[in-house]
C-alpha cells in the first residue's frame, strides 16, 4: 500500500482516535480527576482502538510481525507519546488553566500521531523483510 493511502487511513484514524482520547481526558478532568490519569485514561481508550483499527486497516499487509511483536513495539512507542503528552497537558493546565489545556489537547495529539505515523509505517508495523526470512 502506498504511504499516500496510509496516510489517509492513519489521519481517519487519528481522528476517532483524538476524539475518544480527548473526550475521555476532558470528562474525567472535568469531573476533578487531575490531568496525568486522566490524560492516560484517555490515551489507553484511544491507543486500543488505534492499534487495532490501524493493523486492522491502515498497515494491514500479509507478511507483518506477530502480534506479540507489534504490540510490544506500539506501547515502546505508546509509552514514549503518553509521557510526551502528559507531561505538556500537565504544564499547559498548571500554567494556562484547565480550559486552555482542553483546547490543546487535540492539537498536541494531533502533532504527536505525524510522528507516530511515520514510526507506525517504519517500525511497528513494518513488512517482515525477505532477506532476514531467508537467512
Amino acid at each position: 500500500m502506498s504511504a499516500l493511502s496510509q496516510s489517509v487511513r492513519f489521519i481517519a484514524v487519528g481522528v476517532l482516535q483524538i476524539c475518544i482520547d480527548s473526550g475521555i481526558y476532558i470528562a474525567l478532568t472535568a469531573l476533578g480527576l487531575s490531568t496525568p490519569p486522566s490524560n492516560l485514561c484517555g490515551r489507553i481508550g484511544g491507543a486500543a482502538f488505534g492499534f487495532w483499527l490501524n493493523g486492522k486497516i491502515t498497515f494491514k499487509r500479509q507478511q507483518q510481525p506477530h502480534i506479540g511483536l507489534r504490540l510490544a513495539r506500539y506501547a515502546s512507542l505508546w509509552i514514549a507519546m503518553t509521557i510526551i503528552s502528559t507531561t505538556l497537558l500537565t504544564l499547559i493546565a498548571r500554567h494556562a488553566g484547565l480550559t486552555h489545556a482542553w483546547w490543546s489537547k487535540p492539537l498536541i495529539e494531533g502533532v504527536l500521531g505525524i510522528v507516530s505515523f511515520l514510526v507506525s509505517r517504519y517500525w511497528v508495523y513494518r513488512q517482515k523483510s525477505p532477506l532476514r526470512e531467508k537467512a
